[in-house]
């Protein structure tokens, strides 16, 4: 008998999480939905059952659950999350609220899912682009030493929700409202996702480097970034150039994604608008760079699937 509580429940995350449930054949026995006051009430489906969605409140938190699985943003997060480990459940956080606290792993389940190993409370799931590039990066790491890595990422609209999804399609129809972007996002590309900091750096860049750095339990790789919001529902997708300490044979690398986890390795090449659902990190135009000791490869993956719900999903899989 499992019992499962999901937090953000109608958000794009959200839905993915309970479809993700479905999909995989998770034994819930029991689950529930919750959500802000304004979304409580709404009915949604869980194998073919009509469920209701309840308000959050920290007394609903304080419950016993086997797992629950947070995606509603860092502000609540922050709040509740603590409360329901206080309680002694075991809390999966989609947001960005736990990643840079020491004390909390942040988990790829394929990379570094041995940490979780009699582990309770709160567990951090990484930002969507770190989760389907450290795939890949670690499937080098483990035949190869990596010395640094640049990377440009195009991610999606749905990367910020429903409201991106809805202000994409809104500009599609003539809407000059930017939204929550910095700038139009129809027929443009931003160079910016999150904040800049001092550094001219902007917050999802600086998540790309100490994420990556973490989960790879890699303290000094040197990782240098370009993120990129684009016109494209769902599905990110990355560049990444990678220097090794010394030459390598391209040849094992091929072999080596192709019979690695979670990795597709495409001999043509993957794009967001053909992932059709796919829970993989894809792989393709794997290549030599400037000569036998750097590489460069295609990276596409959906943002919602493998970099949100399903690895939210994998985790408390893993832990079972």
């Amino acid at each position: 008998n499992m019992k499962i509580g999901i937090v953000g429940a109608t958000g794009e995350v959200g839905q993915m999480m309970i479809k993700n449930l479905e999909e995989f054949s998770v034994p819930a026995t029991e689950l529930r939905l919750f959500a802000s006051a304004r979304s409580a009430g709404k009915e949604v489906l869980f194998n073919k059952k009509s469920l209701t969605v309840e308000e959050l409140t920290e007394g609903k938190m304080r419950e016993k659950y086997d797992y629950l699985l947070f995606s509603a943003g860092s502000a609540i997060s922050k709040v509740f999350a603590p409360i329901a480990a206080e309680a002694g459940n075991i809390v999966i956080d989609n947001s960005s609220a736990f990643r840079r606290d020491k004390n909390i792993p942040l988990i790829v389940p394929e990379i570094n899912g041995g940490q979780l190993k009699g582990y309770r409370g709160i567990i951090a799931n990484p930002n969507c682009s770190t989760i389907q590039i450290a795939l890949a990066l670690n499937v080098i790491k483990q035949h190869f030493d990596i010395k640094r890595v640049i990377i440009t990422t195009m991610q999606s609209v749905s990367g910020a929700g429903h409201h991106g999804i809805a202000i994409l399609e809104e500009q599609r129809k003539g809407s000059t409202d930017i939204g929550i972007f910095p700038q139009h996002i129809d027929l443009n590309v931003i160079p910016q996702i999150g904040a800049f900091e001092d550094d001219s750096y902007c917050e999802e860049e600086h998540k790309l480097q100490f994420e990556m750095q973490r989960i790879l339990s890699a303290p000094d790789l040197e990782i240098s970034s370009t993120v990129t919001r684009v016109p494209v529902m769902r599905g990110h997708s990355a560049s990444v150039f990678v220097q090794l300490q010394k030459e390598i044979e391209i040849e094992k690398l091929h072999e080596a994604f192709k019979n690695s986890p979670a990795i597709q390795y495409n001999e043509d090449y993957m794009t967001p608008y053909y992932l059709n659902n796919s829970n993989d990190s894809h792989v393709s135009r794997l290549r030599y760079a400037f000569d036998k000791s750097s590489i460069q490869f295609w990276n596409v993956a959906d943002n919602v699937r493998l970099g949100a719900a399903t690895n939210a999903v994998k985790i408390m899989l893993n832990m079972r």
